[in-house]
């Protein structure tokens, strides 16, 4: 069953993610198997003043980051609600770890301003760790990267003891 506006409202607000790096504007669909969200690359985000001077070009690992955003963090947070029943306040609690990726194709070029496409499919969910097939397109349907990539719900008093 597809989740409703607010569901998908209140997952999009658990993501932890912060501007300026925050990379999902909105969720547009979202089930137990798959998830599409939105992200406008902006003319203004940090990292093209630097990459590259003069012809700005979104970063591959800011266009895998924006996958895991989606694919794996939004999504992952829902699965955590309606499989493992577990509050927001318990969502809070965790931290999710990018653990791997494999198979990442880039098929083009993202320029600032450009508004892209993710879609995640679930691979599977097991012992705290998602994985999915993740794809981004433009707009137009246009794929620009593609990648499966996985994450892993850790509780944050973990991140903390784990820092030197």
């Amino acid at each position: 069953m597809a989740a409703d506006p607010s569901t998908r409202e209140m997952v999009l607000k658990a993501v932890p993610q912060q501007v300026p790096f925050r990379f999902i504007d909105e969720i547009l669909e979202l089930d137990d198997a798959h998830i599409v969200g939105a992200y406008r690359f902006r003319p203004d985000e940090f990292f093209y003043r630097g990459h590259f001077p003069g012809q700005p070009v979104t970063p591959g690992v800011i266009m895998i980051e924006t996958m895991a955003q989606t694919g794996v963090v939004a999504f992952g947070i829902y699965l955590a609600m309606t499989q493992w029943r577990l509050s927001l306040e318990e969502i809070r609690s965790m931290t999710t770890l990018f653990t791997h990726a494999e198979e990442i194709e880039f098929r083009g070029i993202l320029l600032p301003g450009e508004r892209v496409i993710v879609r995640g499919q679930k691979i599977y969910l097991r012992r705290k760790m998602l994985k999915a097939q993740i794809t981004m397109e433009r707009e137009s349907g246009e794929q620009v990267c593609s990648g499966i990539l996985s994450g892993m719900a850790v509780p944050a008093e973990t991140m903390k003891a784990t820092r030197p």
